[in-house]
């Protein structure tokens, strides 16, 4: 039996009200589930885009709490902390009973003073609480004022009453207890979300920075020119919108190339953040290597006369299963599989001259020399990718659609890819992909739903498989990656929502990016990008 699940988009997941009611966590009222036909494939896969700890939380359900908020859990885990303030704690669930049984106690006339000294330490410890999230913040006298209200309790115990009542509202009080508890969770969850997918407030600041800078300086013809078209030799192309994540993939590739005299790094970004990082590459120097910065809102191609291009990063779709010798529903591996953008289709059209690229993902290391990519004989296949095997086209067959395909072909991953383009111009991969596109969109829609599974069938066939010792993915969404594996592999892929330059990022894993920093550069002081 396997599902899959679609995020934010077409509907909702509805559930029984006894079981709404007496869950402690609920799901987020645009979570999609689209159960397929039954199946005897030996895995489950749930799929969700992203617009693990080998363990996770589970409700009492068993539903997997990252399934439900996605990475944020794992990150919530990773940093809870132990609650130290155990006064706190205790004032707290002394007014918990105090308020069940108080309005029992109110009720009766001949506990009218009981009654007045239940309700005098309640608004007491209630102040207290409201000045107080610490023990370090209570006054002086809290022992006192716990020890009355304790006295308080006993003898409101002490006192025959209606247990249904003091039952009733109790449960209220949980009630109300858990919905705001599970409205802080939604709370965080999107807080989160919003962290991951906003820019640093640095990052911001050195891009105003860079782009006045620009315009108050007087800029000469490139120098490198000539390279750009120069299909002989080693063009790598990046999609991205965030200076120093750029430049740290171009730093980091050059400063492990045996020869960086023939390397040439084509960044793409949009109108925003062209000339920030213009002047970004035109101050610092990578080698020998030479760097062009194209502004995709600009570029003129014939295919797309009447349309304005807009610059669109790699896609990013969180993938969840198991196996069904490990049945607990709590126990789902994930991964964060990336592919190509709409923006990807246009290599052929952009790049004319040249014959051959490497695509690398702005959220990517290199920690070894590329030079051997190059070698590769690829045949009549037109993407060199890492293949994600845990993962087959048939096992997405109610997400695919009903178009034919080999139900054993493996998904595949941007963040390294070998571009065959002569091959692709050859196939037509840019015409399948926007006939998928449309037929897909009509299926799912949006377009946006139709993406992951429109690049997979248009590569299909298509793919040489990387060896998967080439990458080490996960680093983005992943607590326990081996660090001798980071270590030891050529290239360092941060997929996932915890990307190094966040806050939120993995601690582990940030050094391998930040050492590719240009630290000296005094704009980053300025921003406090090094803090």
């Amino acid at each position: 039996m396997k599902s899959y699940t679609r995020g934010d988009k077409n509907g909702t997941i509805k559930r029984g009200a006894n079981e709404e009611k007496h869950r402690g966590v609920k799901v987020p009222p645009k979570a999609v589930l689209q159960p397929p036909p039954p199946s005897n494939n030996p895995k489950v896969v749930r799929t969700e885009q992203v617009t693990h700890p080998k363990t996770s939380s589970a409700d009492e359900n068993g539903k997997s709490c990252e399934l439900t908020y996605g990475s944020y859990c794992l990150w919530q885990q990773e940093h809870r902390e132990v609650m130290k303030d155990a006064m706190v704690k205790k004032l707290k669930d002394q007014l918990f009973v105090a308020r069940s049984y108080y309005p029992s106690i109110a009720k009766l006339p001949a506990q009218d003073k009981l009654s007045r000294e239940l309700k005098q330490n309640i608004q007491e410890l209630e102040h207290m609480l409201s000045e107080s999230s610490t023990d370090a913040d209570l006054p002086p006298h809290v022992e006192t004022k716990s020890e009355k209200m304790e006295v308080a309790i006993a003898k409101a115990k002490s006192v025959p009453v209606v247990c249904d009542n003091v039952d009733k509202k109790l449960r209220q009080i949980y009630d109300l207890t858990e919905d705001e508890a599970d409205f802080h969770m939604k709370q965080s969850a999107f807080l989160y979300k919003l962290n991951v997918l906003t820019m640093p407030k640095s990052f911001h600041c050195l891009a105003l920075k860079l782009t006045v800078e620009y315009f108050k300086s007087s800029h000469d013809e490139d120098a490198d020119s000539e390279k750009f078209e120069d299909s002989s030799l080693h063009h790598y192309v990046i999609f991205s919108n965030n200076v120093l994540a750029a430049s740290v993939v171009i730093n980091s590739t050059v400063t492990h190339a045996k020869v960086s005299r023939n390397q040439v790094f084509h960044v793409l970004s949009d109108g925003q953040n062209y000339y920030a990082m213009k002047l970004w590459f035109k101050m610092n120097n990578y080698g020998e290597a030479a760097v062009q910065v194209l502004n995709v809102e600009h570029l003129e191609m014939d295919s797309l006369k009447d349309n304005q291009l807009q610059l669109s990063l790699p896609e990013e779709f969180r993938v969840s299963f198991r196996n069904n010798d490990n049945p607990s529903m709590g126990q789902f591996r994930t991964e964060y599989v990336s592919i190509f953008s709409h923006s990807h289709y246009l290599l052929p059209d952009i790049f004319r001259k040249l014959k051959k690229v490497i695509v690398l993902d702005d959220d990517v290391v290199i920690q070894q020399d590329l030079s051997a990519l190059w070698n590769l004989d690829m045949g009549d296949k037109v993407n060199g990718a890492v293949q994600f095997c845990s993962v087959r086209l048939g096992q997405l067959k109610s997400y695919l659609g009903e178009k034919g395909f080999n139900h054993n072909s493996c998904a595949w991953m941007s963040g390294l890819n070998i571009i065959n383009l002569v091959k692709w111009r050859e196939f037509g991969i840019t015409q399948t992909y926007k006939r998928l596109i449309k037929e897909l969109s009509v299926q799912k829609g949006s377009t946006i739903a139709a993406a992951w599974p429109a690049s997979l069938l248009a590569f299909e066939n298509k793919i040489y498989p990387l060896n998967e010792s080439w990458v080490r993915s996960g680093l983005g969404h992943d607590y326990n990656v081996d660090s001798n594996s980071i270590k030891t592999a050529p290239v360092l892929h941060y997929n996932g929502k915890m990307k190094p330059w966040l806050d939120l990022g993995i601690p582990n894993y940030k050094s391998y990016w930040k050492k590719f920093l240009n630290k000296e550069n005094q704009l980053l002081s300025e921003c406090n990008v090094n803090s």
